[in-house]
């Protein structure tokens, strides 16, 4: 088998996958003359889904180009915000990312969530299914064809990974309108319609209630309200931060 060997350029927001050899500018690379250009750089460990444009000698190029020898590459980061065509904009985390999930669905934004380990095959087979972009810190899990979209989480502080998030997709955000639980729509409700889920405490205290109309969890402005309402208001502001970057 003859080797083609190419000069590769990984953007410095992708270092992070990719030996600390191959983080100062163009470095030689031998492939095997067949692979395509999105196996080659998948081998160094770098997801698709992290990558944006591939320039090959100053062209753009799809990832099924074969390279052929001599060639320069140069491996763009995705460019944020990231439109993600075809469906509505939502979300799809693995058994890691429960703080992210919950906090995702308080500002409203359709997040499904998989409490428990149910295997990167069943979860690649979900994103494709329900159309959601998977997000997660297996990269392995990334790297399935069957996924529909998917991100990598590169942070492991919620905080830091809520903002990556909203940097990256922009998505639209409605606070209050999705049960924490469940992911499913809030409406309304009286406090008899809760009345069941509520201590003497609470009945006493409180008038205004919502209720999931999925799973039937009720929600009403508690002892942390003022903590959630002040996360509330920063996220926004993440999100306004991350739109005028992006345009």
């Amino acid at each position: 088998m003859n080797g083609t060997e190419i000069h590769v350029e990984v953007a410095p927001e992708l270092h992070l996958f990719v030996p600390s050899a191959r983080r100062a500018g163009a470095t030689p690379l031998g492939t095997d003359g067949v692979s395509t250009l999105g196996h080659v750089i998948e081998s160094l460990g770098v997801p698709l889904t992290e990558v944006g444009a591939l320039v090959v000698d100053g062209r753009e190029v799809p990832v099924s180009h074969v390279p052929r020898a001599g060639e320069s590459v140069r491996v763009r980061a995705v460019t944020r915000p990231q439109r993600v065509p075809g469906a509505p904009l939502r979300f799809l985390l693995d058994v890691h990312l429960g703080t992210l999930a919950r906090r995702l669905r308080l500002l409203g934004v359709d997040t499904a969530y998989e409490s428990t380990d149910i295997g990167d095959p069943a979860l690649a087979t979900r994103s494709a299914a329900e159309k959601r972009v998977m997000l997660s810190r297996d990269r392995g899990l990334l790297r399935r064809r069957e996924l529909w979209a998917g991100a990598y989480v590169y942070s492991t502080r919620p905080e830091e990974q809520l903002q990556d998030v909203l940097g990256r997709f922009a998505p639209d955000l409605r606070p209050w309108t999705r049960c924490t639980a469940c992911n499913g729509l809030l409406r309304g409700a009286t406090k008899e319609e809760v009345a069941d889920q509520l201590k003497g405490g609470t009945q006493r205290s409180y008038d205004v209630f919502a209720q999931c109309t999925t799973c039937g969890r009720a929600y009403w402005k508690g002892a942390h309200h003022d903590q959630l309402e002040a996360f509330v208001e920063r996220a926004l502001s993440m999100g306004t931060q991350g739109s005028t970057q992006g345009g």
